[in-house]
């Protein structure tokens, strides 16, 4: 690990963390766009600590999302599936997010948590 990130990965997965709470909380309100939102956030700050790992800071959204399929998908780091669930957590924060006559609905918010999770358990394994 690049000594120079530790700080700033633990920030991030901390940030992961908090993001998938605040989801949790903002489905059960019935706020499930947000949720969803949320819940890509917390794979966001989770790729984001990766990528600090392997001593890449980016912070574009499609620098991020291009760079874990680069290094970890392609190599096989990483399951092909999460490379997946990332894609959809950011379209469906698109929806969330900038959607306007378009919403996500409860069942998708709550797919989106988990998918969240699991993208967050595949990339901890990776960081030690």
């Amino acid at each position: 690990m690049t000594s120079d990130y530790r700080e700033e990965i633990a920030a991030n997965l901390e940030r992961a963390e908090q993001s998938l709470q605040a989801a949790q909380e903002l489905v059960s309100g019935g706020y499930c766009d947000f949720a969803a939102s949320r819940a890509y956030y917390a794979a966001f700050y989770a790729a984001i600590a990766l990528l600090l790992h392997e001593g890449l800071e980016l912070s574009k959204h499609s620098a991020v999302i291009v760079s874990i399929h680069q290094r970890f998908v392609k190599t096989g780091k990483m399951d092909e599936e999460q490379g997946k669930t990332l894609n959809w957590l950011f379209e469906l924060r698109g929806i969330g997010d900038y959607g306007v006559t378009k919403h996500v609905s409860r069942q998708q918010a709550e797919q989106a948590i988990q998918a969240a999770k699991g993208f967050l358990n595949a990339i901890k394994p990776l960081l030690e």
